[in-house]
C-alpha cells in the first residue's frame, strides 16, 4: 500500500478540525494491485489550506519526496568505522606530520631563499597538494575499501593500488629503523652525562675533536663527538667495509626495533578502534614538545639570529629552477599522498562524512606544522652557531644528521641537558610511530579488503605483516645497515611514488571521469566540487605529476653515504626494487585485458 503523510499549514482564520478530517477523507487513494519487493513507499504530501477574503476555500497539495539518508552505494553497513571523528583527523594528521616536517622543510626553506621559498611551496600546495589530498580522501570514503579495492570503479587501474601497497611496505622496512634509533637515543639520555658530549669514549676515533678545538667543522679529517656517537657508537659503521660487508645485527638496535614492532602491532591488531586511541597521544605529543622547545630555544643567545636566517627573504632565489623543483618535491612527499594511507583511513569514515572539510583542515595543519617546526630548529641552530663562533651554514643540515647529530649536540650544552634530550627524543618517537602506523594500516587494509578471507583473521595477518617487516629491517641494524638504509630510502619511495600518484590521478580524471567522481562526492556530502577542484583533477595535477616524474628521472643521482659510493650492483638492486612496484600497473592491466571478454572500454569501466 501507499502510506501518505499529511502536513497541514493553515493560515488564519483557522479551519475547524472536523472539516479538516473530512477533507482528508475525501482525498482519493488508489490502491496498488501488487506489492513490489514488500517495500512501503512513503510519500510526503504537504496540504495547504488557504481562505480567501471572498469566503471561498482553496486547497493546494504538493508531493514532497523525503530525502533518504545518504548511505554507501554498496550497502556495506558492517564495515568498522572510527569511534569518533577526531580519531580520524588525528590519525591523518599524525601520518602526514612526520620526521620530514622537522628535518627536511626548515632546511629547504633556509637554503632556498628563506621566506621566498614559501611562494613556490604554497603555489604547489594549492594546485596539486590539496586537490590530490582531497581526491584520495573522497576516493576511499565513497568506495569504503583499501588502496586496491577502490579501483572497482575502473578495474584496469587496479595495479596502481598494489603499487602503493608495495611502496608502503618497502618504506616500513627502513622507516621503523629511524624510530628504533630515536628509542636508542631515548634510553641513552637517562644519564647524568650524555654520551655524545666528549671524545673519551671507546667508540671515538683519533679524529674526534670537541667544538672548541674543531673550529672548521667542514674539515673532512675531523669529526665531533655527536657525529661519532651516531656513526660509531650507535651504528658501528666503522666495522663495515660497505654494503657488501654487513655483519650481524647489533643486539642493542635489534632490541629497540623489536620494541617498536610490538608497539605497532598492539596499536593496529584490532583496527581503527585501537589505532584511533593511540593517536590521541602520538599525534598531539609532538605539538606539546615543539611548543616547549620553542619557548626554551628563543631564550638562548643567538636564537634570534637563527630565526632571522630562517625567515630572511631572497626573492632572487625564485629565478633558480631548482628552488621550484625542491618545493614541488617537498609537497609531493610531505602530505603523504600516494601511499594508500589516506584511502585506507577514509574508508573507515561514515559515508556522509564531510571529506572536503577534512582535506582542507588536515593539509593546512601539516603545512603549518612544517613552518612552525622551523622556528624550533633554527632557534637552536642559531644558538649553536653563536656558542661555537661558526657560521650558520656550518651547523645547518637536513636529514638524520640534524636530529641525531646537530640537535642532540645543541641540547647537550643546556643546563639539565638530560631532561631536554628525553623530551626531544620522545617527540621523535611519537612523530615516527603514528606515521609508521599509517603505512602499516595501508598495507593491512588494502590486502584484507582485497582478499576477503583475511578479514576474519586480522590479528594473525597483522602479526604476519609486522614480523615480516621486522625480519627485513634487521638488515638495517647491522654494522653496514646504514648503507642498506640509504639504498632503501633512495629507491623505495622516490620516483615510484610520483609515478603511482600520476597513474592514480589519470585513472580518476580521464577514465572514471571527473564528472562521475564529482557526482560521488555530491552523493556523500550533498555538495558538488567546484570548477576549481575539477580543473585541478583533470588537467593541473596530472600535468604537475608528469613534470615531476620526468624531472625525477632526469635529475637522478646514484645514492652515496658520505664519501662512500655504492657499487653498480647495489644500484641495480635499488632500481629493481623501484620497478617492482611500478610494474604492477602495466602487469595488472595486461592481465585484465587478457582475462576478461569484451572491448577495452568495457574492461576499464566494469
Amino acid at each position: 500500500m501507499i502510506l501518505i503523510l499529511v502536513q497541514a499549514a493553515v493560515q488564519p482564520p483557522l479551519i475547524p478540525p472536523r472539516q479538516l478530517v473530512q477533507l482528508c477523507r475525501n482525498l482519493h487513494i488508489a490502491q496498488m494491485s501488487s506489492v513490489i519487493s514488500n517495500a512501503v513507499c512513503v510519500v510526503q504530501v504537504e496540504l495547504i489550506l488557504v481562505k480567501e477574503q471572498n469566503g471561498v476555500q482553496f486547497t493546494s497539495s504538493t508531493v514532497v519526496s523525503a530525502a533518504p539518508p545518504r548511505t554507501s552505494p554498496r550497502g556495506d553497513e558492517e564495515r568498522e568505522t572510527w569511534g569518533k571523528k577526531i580519531d580520524f583527523l588525528l590519525s591523518v594528521i599524525g601520518f602526514a606530520v612526520d620526521l620530514a616536517n622537522v628535518w627536511r622543510f626548515p632546511y629547504l626553506c633556509y637554503k632556498n631563499g628563506g621566506g621566498a621559498f614559501l611562494v613556490p611551496y604554497m603555489f604547489f600546495m594549492v594546485i596539486a597538494g590539496m586537490p590530490l589530498f582531497y581526491m584520495e580522501l573522497a576516493l576511499g570514503q565513497y568506495n569504503r575499501e583499501g588502496a586496491a579495492g577502490v579501483w572497482k570503479i575502473c578495474p584496469i587501474f587496479k595495479g596502481v593500488g598494489f603499487t602503493v601497497i608495495l611502496i608502503s611496505l618497502y618504506v616500513g622496512f627502513y622507516y621503523n629503523v629511524i624510530i628504533s634509533w630515536a628509542l636508542y637515543y631515548l634510553f641513552s639520555s637517562f644519564t647524568g652525562d650524555l654520551p655524545w658530549v666528549h671524545c673519551n669514549n671507546s667508540w671515538n676515533s683519533p679524529n674526534c675533536s670537541d667544538w672548541a678545538d674543531n673550529i672548521t667543522i667542514n674539515d673532512s679529517y675531523k669529526s665531533t663527538p655527536a657525529q661519532e656517537y651516531f656513526e660509531r657508537g650507535v651504528l658501528h659503521i666503522q666495522d663495515s667495509q660497505g654494503i657488501g660487508d654487513l655483519g650481524r645485527p647489533r643486539w642493542q638496535l635489534t632490541s629497540c626495533l623489536a620494541v617498536v614492532i610490538i608497539l605497532l602491532y598492539f596499536s593496529l591488531w584490532k583496527g581503527v578502534k585501537t589505532s584511533g586511541k593511540v593517536v590521541w597521544i602520538t599525534a598531539t605529543m609532538p605539538y606539546v614538545v615543539l611548543t616547549v622547545l620553542l619557548f626554551r630555544g628563543v631564550t638562548l643567545p643567538g636564537a634570534i639570529d637563527g630565526i632571522k636566517a630562517y625567515l630572511s627573504v631572497d626573492f632572487l632565489r625564485l629565478c633558480d629552477p631548482k628552488v621550484w623543483i625542491e618545493a614541488a618535491t617537498q609537497i609531493c612527499f610531505s602530505l603523504g599522498v600516494g601511499f594508500g594511507v589516506l584511502i585506507a583511513f577514509s574508508s573507515y569514515n561514515k559515508f556522509s562524512n564531510n571529506c572536503y572539510r577534512d582535506a582542507i583542515i588536515t593539509s593546512s595543519i601539516n603545512s603549518l606544522t612544517s613552518f612552525f617546526s622551523g622556528f624550533v630548529v633554527f632557534s637552536f641552530l642559531g644558538y649553536l652557531s653563536k656558542k661555537h663562533n661558526v657560521s650558520l651554514d656550518n651547523v645547518a643540515r637536513d636529514g638524520a644528521g640534524l636530529v641525531f647529530v646537530i640537535y642532540p649536540e645543541a641540547i647537550a650544552t643546556l643546563p639539565g641537558s638530560s631532561v631536554w634530550a628525553v623530551i626531544f627524543f620522545i617527540m621523535l618517537l611519537t612523530l615516527g610511530i603514528d606515521s609508521a602506523m599509517g603505512g602499516m594500516e595501508s598495507v593491512i587494509t588494502g590486502l584484507i579488503d582485497e582478499f576477503k578471507f583475511l578479514q576474519k583473521h586480522r590479528e594473525l595477518f597483522t602479526l604476519f605483516i609486522v614480523v615480516s617487516t621486522f625480519l627485513i629491517s634487521l638488515f638495517c641494524v647491522t654494522n653496514g645497515g646504514m648503507y642498506v638504509f640509504t639504498l632503501l630510502d633512495h629507491f623505495a619511495a622516490g620516483t615510484s611514488i610520483l609515478f603511482g600518484v600520476l597513474i592514480e590521478a589519470i585513472g580518476i580524471a580521464w577514465f572514471y571521469g571527473v564528472d562521475r567522481f564529482s557526482d560521488d562526492i555530491e552523493e556523500m556530502i550533498g555538495q558538488r566540487p567546484g570548477w576549481y577542484w575539477r580543473l585541478c583533477w583533470k588537467f593541473v595535477s596530472p600535468c604537475f605529476l608528469l613534470f615531476m616524474v620526468v624531472v625525477s628521472f632526469a635529475t637522478f643521482n646514484p645514492p652515496t653515504y658520505g664519501s662512500y659510493i655504492f657499487p653498480p650492483w647495489a644500484n641495480v638492486v635499488g632500481w629493481c626494487l623501484a620497478m617492482s612496484s611500478m610494474t604492477m600497473v602495466p602487469l595488472y592491466a595486461i592481465y585484465k585485458l587478457c582475462s576478461l571478454p569484451g572491448r577495452f572500454c568495457n574492461v576499464s569501466q566494469m
